[in-house]
């Protein structure tokens, strides 16, 4: 693609209706995610940001336990692909990210889930999918989710693994 052509964005949204439906949704990005895949998760407290990374690291492959990194900042997890699981709630500047290498090359062989992305804007790459998960008001395990991907690898992605799961 050169400079001037538009890269692909698709979006879209969908509903979870258990931890497990969010997991298994996870489980499907993992699956078909390729080197340099970086999902950015945001929502608030509890939304279920780390079980739809739960189940990206079960796509992948990965055997280690995958909580929330939050006092370490980022875990690595070796599966199909390297997971970098990230967690950005404490920072309290985007650029503290470059500062303690928690956004790097290494992250191109790989795949990023970013938790709490929102607060890392402006700094993540251009060609990621954005991930919303909201708690829905009626039920207590309901999830709204929206995503818009950026980029072709991305776009393809979210059409195999989130696109397919929408309601028709």
């Amino acid at each position: 693609m050169d400079r001037f052509t538009a890269a692909a964005s698709i979006s879209g949204a969908l509903r979870s209706d258990s931890p497990q439906r969010t997991r298994a949704l996870g489980r499907a990005i993992g699956a078909r995610a390729v080197s340099g895949t970086t999902l950015a998760l945001i929502g608030p407290l509890g939304a279920g940001k780390t079980q739809l990374a739960k189940g990206v690291a079960e796509g992948l492959g990965v055997t280690t336990v995958v909580n929330s990194p939050t006092f370490v900042l980022m875990n690595e997890h070796v599966g199909r692909l390297r997971l970098f699981h990230v967690d950005a709630y404490r920072l309290d500047d985007p650029g503290e990210a470059l500062a303690v290498g928690l956004l790097d090359e290494r992250q191109a062989e790989g795949v990023t889930v970013v938790e709490w992305a929102d607060r890392l804007d402006g700094w993540l790459p251009p060609e990621r999918i954005d991930l919303w998960i909201e708690p829905d008001a009626v039920g207590e395990d309901l999830r709204a989710l929206r995503w818009v991907a950026h980029g072709d690898a991305h776009a393809t992605l979210a059409a195999e693994a989130l696109a397919a799961e929408a309601p028709r």
